[in-house]
């Protein structure tokens, strides 16, 4: 029997119609401009978000880590939440790339105080680090998958617009928020001057992300990804798959949350468990492990009856529900937590 893997949305596989889509796309060399199928990518997304261009990437680190590099020069300060992805999960790519420094900021559920943003900001002394770029997260990871609310990015938009910041948006899970909220995700991506999302987590691609923006900073970025290694060839291939997921699979990201909810409402009950059922607004849950068993034993029963789950600090693991976990797993999850809390 397969295993129920809630590890992460990375793990979705290709549905066969996008695998269709694979194998029929028409392809040319990327780095040489004239593959057919990354431009409509890159143009589709383009238009999805109100931006001028995209550029077609390997991953959310890699367009994460092309736009800072863009928009700023080394010795520079980089404006996120303290428990961002780019801190915590891109292997210290804000200093070994960009060569910048990072200005840690605490947020509520990942949203930040324009209050405390502008405080952060440095005056324009010689003796400092020059302030250059607020980066926001949509959704949230370390806040369990958590929507920042529209009004709070605008606010952050008018406080960086005014200091003369540039805003990046890392909205690798952006069309969760936009499912949830109902917010379209050209509003939310009209709070940054760049915006990337990822195409390999819900979205069931292989592997991909794209990054939207100005014209002129995606020329800048096109550069950095080479110099990264990110050039690619018949690129069209994988292009395809995100074409196929941009026009058919955003919308079932609803039953994901869904799941999630189910997930976590079952979950809150069992004893030695914390979980709070009103966090889970996307496709992710926080389970923070009081028993005396601890995460690392929890996780490692849980894997022995045949369903997996992923841990994120020293006493939180999480499930994160996608295409390839259905309500069947849920109660899969369910009765393995149970069994292994309780000693059966």
């Amino acid at each position: 029997m397969r295993p129920s893997d809630f590890r992460s949305d990375t793990v979705t596989r290709p549905t066969p119609e996008m695998l269709r889509a694979m194998v029929e796309a028409e392809v040319g060399d990327d780095l040489l401009g004239d593959d057919p199928t990354v431009k409509r990518l890159e143009a589709l997304s383009a238009e999805r978000l109100g931006k001028e261009a995209a550029v077609f990437l390997v991953s959310g680190t890699m367009a994460n880590q092309a736009s800072v590099a863009a928009w700023c020069r080394p010795g520079d300060e980089v404006i996120l939440e303290e428990g961002s992805h780019p801190i915590h999960f891109e292997a210290g790519a804000l200093a070994r790339i960009a060569g910048v420094q990072i200005r840690p900021i605490p947020g509520r559920r990942g949203a930040m105080d324009p209050v405390d943003v502008e405080r952060a900001i440095r005056p324009d002394k010689t003796w400092h680090s020059r302030s250059s770029l607020l980066v926001v997260e949509q959704t949230h990871l370390g806040a369990g998958g958590a929507i920042l609310p529209l009004v709070n990015l605008q606010a952050l938009r008018e406080v960086a617009t005014r200091k003369r910041l540039r805003v990046h948006m890392d909205g690798a899970r952006l069309f969760n928020a936009s499912i949830a909220s109902g917010v379209p995700p050209r509003d939310f991506a009209a709070c940054a001057d760049s915006v990337t999302f990822s195409l390999s987590k819900g979205l069931c691609c292989p592997v991909g992300a794209m990054l939207c923006g100005p014209a002129d900073f995606i020329s800048d970025a096109r550069r950095i990804r080479k110099a990264m290694g990110g050039g690619w060839r018949q690129a069209g291939y994988l292009a395809a798959a995100g074409i196929y997921a941009l026009e058919h699979m955003v919308e079932r990201l609803a039953e994901d949350h869904v799941l999630a909810k189910r997930l976590a409402a079952g979950l809150v009950r069992l004893p030695g468990l914390e979980v709070d059922p009103k966090g889970a607004e996307t496709n992710v849950v926080f389970v923070r492990v009081r028993h005396p068993m601890g995460p690392d034993r929890f996780l490692k029963e849980l894997e022995e009856r045949g369903v997996r789950a992923n841990a994120y600090t020293l006493d939180v693991v999480r499930f994160v529900t996608h295409r390839d976990v259905g309500p069947e797993d849920a109660e899969r999850a369910l009765r393995a937590a149970e069994e292994t809390l309780r000693g059966r």
